[in-house]
């Protein structure tokens, strides 16, 4: 029986969980995941954790967060004046937004903080300094 390697197609199943057991994301409601091993597709850690496993094989691995999606970064966070915002947008704490850029670039920020007339936006991935759990099952090396 062939072992998952660098290059090799493979389809698995997945839950991901937070420190506290919380479930951040799971394949098991849905169709598997496929991707190629080492085409940095996924992140480095999962990648490593899925080299030399069977099919039919299942792991339950801890991700450090600098293998995951990094550590939270302070020039991720940036903040701008309300009237800066469109006038139907009313920012509340919490709220995720879309930000177009000049070159046209969208992205993903959270509202992080309101002082006054100054809002803070965060661009930081929202599982960015978290240590990651999953549990994998490689269901076929395509």
């Amino acid at each position: 029986m062939s072992e998952a390697a660098k290059g090799n197609t493979v389809i698995v199943h997945y839950t991901g969980k937070l420190e506290d057991d919380t479930v951040f994301d799971s394949s098991l409601d849905r169709e598997p995941l496929e991707f190629e091993v080492g085409a940095g597709q996924m992140i480095p850690g999962f990648d490593k954790a899925v080299l030399g496993m069977k099919p039919g094989e299942t792991k339950s691995i801890q991700i450090p967060s600098d293998e995951a999606y990094g550590p939270r970064r302070d020039d991720m966070m940036v903040t701008i004046k309300k009237e800066e915002f469109p006038e139907n947008v009313n920012p509340k704490v919490g709220q995720q937004l879309q930000v177009k850029r000049e070159n046209g670039h969208v992205f993903n920020v959270v509202v992080a903080d309101i002082d006054g007339s100054n809002i803070t936006l965060d661009a930081n991935h929202p599982l960015a300094g978290k240590d990651l759990y999953f549990d994998i099952e490689l269901l076929e090396i395509a």
